[in-house]
């Protein structure tokens, strides 16, 4: 489990985000963020796997994810716009649009999943 600084615990209290201007804590933060999501990740996969056992059941899990996805690529959408509108540089702006494109992408495809399984599920198979 992560641990956070009494700095970061605040901001958070204050609907706040700390912001790192060295490359090296933003790379502590990165590598503690994917530490905590493997570590739940195997009580998400027993989970996943005792729930999902034919093709509806898996349905609600992909249009959930879709949801929370897209909420997250439409606000990054205004942060994107941000960027561009106060002329930051076109490296940050083109990391963003690649995180944007790269969102709709993966809401597409869950898309295509979730209807993937009611047809499925129509066509009695």
């Amino acid at each position: 489990m992560s641990r956070f600084s009494l700095t970061d615990v605040a901001a958070a209290c204050l609907g706040r985000r700390r912001v790192y201007a060295d490359t090296a804590e933003v790379d502590q933060l990165l590598s503690e963020q994917s530490e905590s999501a493997y570590t739940a990740a195997a009580d998400h996969a027993a989970l996943a796997t005792a729930k999902n056992t034919d093709t509806l059941a898996v349905q609600p899990g992909l249009l959930d994810a879709r949801g929370r996805i897209l909420a997250d690529v439409v606000y990054l959408e205004g942060v994107l716009t941000g960027a561009r509108t106060r002329g930051l540089p076109s490296e940050v702006i083109e990391r963003l649009e690649d995180v944007v494109d790269h969102g709709h992408e993966l809401t597409a495809l869950l898309a295509d999943a979730a209807r993937s399984t009611a047809a499925h599920a129509s066509s009695g198979n």
